[in-house]
């Protein structure tokens, strides 16, 4: 057990040092890239910030200012889907929110839009305010005190505490439950999402996955689509107007 214990710290000590090395250099780089955007040199702040986000780390504010660095070289496709990114991840942020629909402004595109749903909406947002793995954690604990609560419900003697136990027992397995859901929910949009932004110039919706498939609409870059299946190297998508068709998976960028 004492070995345990040692090879434990051994492996903390030795670790550790490297994490925050790690960290610390991509402090540096974040602040380089942000000197050099301040002084007009948006292609070097772009591959400081690129290189960052390249090496699987990602953050609200990393994606935002990848997001301006595209926008300020007039890549509008490039900062749509970087704002899109910032945007899971904080929600909330009225900085993001406008500068998204600044660039969405410059696309092509105008495509009427299905309302969607305002508690599914609402469910989004709320489920995006906080990371998946927090969700996880409220749910188990409240899931634990919810347990804790229905075994004094059945072992007390006591009409009060057992009355008490019961009801607070049911709205934490309530919140668990919520906690949960929302968990689920925000690692789906994060991690699992479908939606993506067209970055060709022009694409021709088909009917079909392939090229010998009737011509059903024609996108431009910086349009934002729903991907609902994959066939070879063709995603069939839907519009926000809800019309779908067949694109090569090469003329769009999940976000």
């Amino acid at each position: 057990m004492k070995r345990f214990v040692f090879m434990v710290l051994l492996m903390n000590l030795l670790i550790l040092p490297a994490v925050t090395a790690r960290e610390t250099d991509r402090n540096v780089q974040f602040d380089r890239g942000t000197e050099l955007f301040s002084e007009g040199d948006y292609s070097g702040a772009l591959e400081e910030w690129l290189a960052i986000y390249k090496t699987g780390y990602t953050s609200s504010p990393l994606c935002y200012n990848i997001g301006n660095a595209y926008f300020k070289l007039n890549n509008i496709p490039g900062s749509i889907l970087f704002y899109e990114r910032a945007l899971l991840l904080d929600p909330t942020d009225e900085d993001i929110n406008y500068n998204l629909q600044i660039a969405r402004t410059r696309i092509v595109d105008r495509l009427e839009e299905i309302p969607e749903l305002f508690f599914v909406r609402w469910f989004n947002v709320v489920s995006l305010l906080l990371p998946s793995n927090t969700w996880a954690v409220f749910s188990i604990v409240s899931f634990i005190v919810c347990l804790v609560l229905l075994s004094v419900y059945f072992f007390t003697s006591s009409y009060k505490l057992k009355v008490a136990a019961f009801w607070v027992a049911l709205v934490m397995l309530f919140f668990a439950s919520i906690s949960l859901a929302n968990s689920i929910r925000s690692r789906n949009l994060v991690y699992h999402n479908e939606s993506a932004i067209i970055f060709s110039p022009q694409v021709r919706g088909k009917s079909s996955p392939d090229d010998s498939g009737n011509d059903l609409f024609i996108l431009h870059e910086g349009t934002k689509v729903e991907v609902t299946d994959r066939v070879g190297e063709w995603l069939e998508i839907r519009l926000s107007d809800g019309n779908k068709g067949w694109v090569p998976a090469s003329t769009l960028e999940i976000i």
